[in-house]
């Protein structure tokens, strides 16, 4: 595909999402329009470049926490630090809503079986705990 073609298709994405408020529900909406049209544009990927990621079947879809951010961790949404209102953000936008306080023993047991790593960060004058892969 020519970096045309994806500039075209990016403005079509951003297009279609213009009259949403900013917030999570706008970046995910974003990405699932942007990702069908790359589907579309390029039907045949296979041996030309990458594919992109499978959805998982109804059956699939994970129904515990640690289950739904490993999942999380499964998409990179972990190669960068992310604070549990990142994280809480991210699930929201999957349809799976948890108050915070229902995050950090999951998150403390994957980070005790080094699924995950946890890193006291400074954000402004406090410091919080933010979640990577190992």
């Amino acid at each position: 595909m020519k970096p045309i073609d994806l500039v075209s298709l990016r403005k079509r994405a951003e297009d279609a999402v213009t009259d949403m408020d900013d917030g999570p529900l706008k970046v995910k909406a974003f990405e699932v329009i942007l990702e069908s049209l790359l589907r579309s544009a390029s039907p045949q990927q296979g041996a030309h470049g990458p594919s992109l990621p499978i959805q998982p079947a109804p059956s699939e879809i994970p129904s515990s926490l640690a289950a739904r951010i490993t999942l999380l961790a499964g998409e990179a949404f972990f190669e960068l630090p992310r604070s549990l209102v990142e994280i809480q953000e991210s699930l929201a936008a999957h349809g799976w809503h948890y108050p915070q306080s229902n995050l950090s023993t999951p998150l403390v047991r994957l980070v005790i079986q080094r699924r995950l790593r946890r890193l006291k960060l400074s954000e402004g004058n406090k410091k919080v705990w933010k979640y990577s892969l190992p």
